[in-house]
């Protein structure tokens, strides 16, 4: 790539993706909680055993938050500082790719198209602005197929090696981040590959080095948190494994179809043309790099179908592959003067951008989302907007302007965080409001909250992780189930005798998310003499000391 080239990709990177980040609230549960979690290892120097709100929690291994917690050592407990790992792992992800198709199509510039698109996957940059795990998770995953395909091909000893170790390596941090997944998934490849190309005996002798780099690198952490918390291993293989795709109370359960239509939603606005890019893709099947990149896909994708509990951000590693088999396909296709998909698919985009756009402009005339938010409505409009144009770009010139959609999807990141509506931002970014009300929350001695979400953005404002809860357990339940977490949860009939001891100790600040009507009930429970803020479903609720 040129210089001009690279100076472009520096600064969509910056545009698109690094200046939003402190534009908008944490979203709740992810965000907040990852953002709570390794906020506490830089407070507390606990680097092994995962703590979220000061209390065992043991669904995640450690080294996810060790990127998230490096990020906010380097530029601060801020919301720049908790996203920015996700954006490092998306672009190493993305030159992932662009190497990966450099390698298989040296002459061309199918790379670069690859990794563009891939960038420009709305699941993929959408996510690359959300503090969440799956962004590197998937960086990891991508690293050990695409160390599997190298290894397999390399034409020296000393290389071939190499990319074994590389192998192992991608397998232990992926590990390390969410879990035995990262060994099974690069085995799903290899092996139909390695039986279809004859090659069995060179994995059975090679793979072991993998295996090898893979125990030595995460066997220190692992070693520690065993001594640190002896029930993590049990409690992390059953529940997080076993029970999450195999359970018959699976979290998350959905039919075995549910990632087909996410596919073709998640790829947007490159939906269209994954058809032609698996019909090439069969047609050159025999083609070893082809093949091989058909199982990077099919195999990661099919186990995770299988698998009863499903999320959408799971298949996130199957988009590595298709990225370079839709390379390969449009290339092709503008090449050959095939440009009816081209078409198709920018008209497509045009019709979804110019529905969005009247549809805004029918809610709001009928029943208003938006109240004296001109700048969130012109902001939507503008993504909107945009979206069709560029549909209409690539419809009206496929050859020269087939890229267009890809600066849609990177508007539509950079901006619609901040054109939502503030009714949902008080609801699902409750640090916002918090941060408003910040000096008098950190002035109170005792903190509480109903609501896991609203308790970790609040202790990660307040940079305090004791937060009680009312009336709420969730993923806490087994840290809470330990002796010293067990006073941290107040039960409806338990709360005027807690509240009256903690008065006597000091203020309470309190931070209510208002839903429903328990909720209300438990807001009736709350004193008289407050001093209280509210504002859409979240409240603050400032509780004075009791007089003696």
């Amino acid at each position: 790539m040129s210089q001009r080239g690279w100076l472009l990709v520096v600064s969509v990177l910056l545009l698109f993706f690094l200046l939003p980040l402190g534009l908008h609230g944490l979203w709740i549960p992810d965000e907040t909680r990852y953002a709570q979690v390794s906020q506490a290892m830089l407070q507390t120097g606990d680097w092994v055993s995962p703590h979220f709100l000061g209390l065992r929690y043991f669904e995640k291994p450690i080294a996810g938050y060790w990127l998230v917690a490096i990020s906010q050592a380097l530029f601060g407990q801020n919301l720049f500082g908790v996203r920015f790992a996700s954006v490092v792992v998306t672009a190493l992800s993305t030159l992932l790719v662009y190497w990966v198709g450099r390698r298989y199509w040296p002459q061309s510039n199918k790379g670069a198209v690859a990794a563009l698109l891939y960038a420009s996957f709305a699941l993929i940059a959408g996510q690359a602005g959300y503090s969440n795990l799956d962004p590197q998770f998937t960086l990891w995953t991508n690293l050990s197929i695409a160390a599997l395909w190298f290894a397999f091909e390399a034409d020296s000893r000393q290389a071939r090696l190499g990319y074994w170790a590389l192998l192992g390596f991608g397998c232990a941090m992926g590990f390390m981040t969410k879990g035995f997944l990262a060994g099974l998934l690069p085995v799903l490849v290899a092996l139909p590959y390695a039986v279809w190309r004859g090659r069995l005996r060179e994995l059975f002798s090679h793979g072991p080095l993998a295996v090898l780099v893979a125990v030595l690198v995460s066997l220190p952490w692992s070693l520690a948190v065993h001594q640190h918390e002896p029930d993590f291993w049990n409690f992390f293989f059953w529940h997080e494994h076993i029970r999450r795709f195999a359970g018959e109370d699976a979290q998350h359960a959905r039919p075995f179809w549910f990632f087909v239509p996410l596919l073709f939603a998640s790829a947007l606005p490159w939906t269209l043309p994954i058809v032609s890019a698996f019909r090439q893709g069969w047609q050159g099947r025999r083609t070893p790099h082809v093949a091989f990149l058909l199982l990077w896909f099919v195999m990661p994708f099919l186990f995770f179908s299988l698998a009863k509990g499903k999320l959408p951000t799971y298949i996130m590693p199957c988009f590595a592959p298709l990225a370079l088999l839709m390379a390969d396909a449009l290339l092709t296709a503008i090449e050959q003067g095939r440009l009816r998909i081209l078409r198709l698919n920018g008209a497509l985009n045009l019709l979804l951008g110019a529905v969005a756009l009247i549809g805004l402009v029918f809610v709001q005339l009928r029943k208003p989302l938006y109240h004296d938010e001109s700048v969130s409505v012109a902001l939507l409009c503008l993504v909107f907007a945009t979206w069709a144009l560029c549909g209409a770009l690539q419809m009206a010139r496929p050859g020269r302007l087939w890229a267009a959609p890809a600066l849609a999807a990177w508007v539509l990141v950079a901006l619609l965080p901040a054109a939502i509506p503030r009714s949902m931002v008080d609801s699902k970014m409750p640090d916002q409001f918090i941060a408003q009300h910040l000096d008098e929350l950190r002035g109170a001695h005792t903190l509480l909250s109903n609501d896991l979400g609203a308790a970790s953005a609040l202790a990660w404002r307040a940079q305090r992780s004791e937060v009680f809860l009312l009336n709420t357990v969730g993923e806490l339940k087994y840290g809470l189930s330990y002796e010293d977490g067990k006073a941290r949860t107040i039960s409806l009939e338990d709360f005027p005798a807690w509240l009256a001891q903690a008065r006597s100790q000091g203020s309470v600040g309190v931070v209510m998310r208002v839903n429903s009507a328990g909720d209300e009930e438990e807001l009736a429970l709350m004193p008289k003499d407050v001093v209280s803020y509210r504002e859409n479903h979240l409240v603050v609720l400032l509780i004075p000391q009791a007089t003696p």
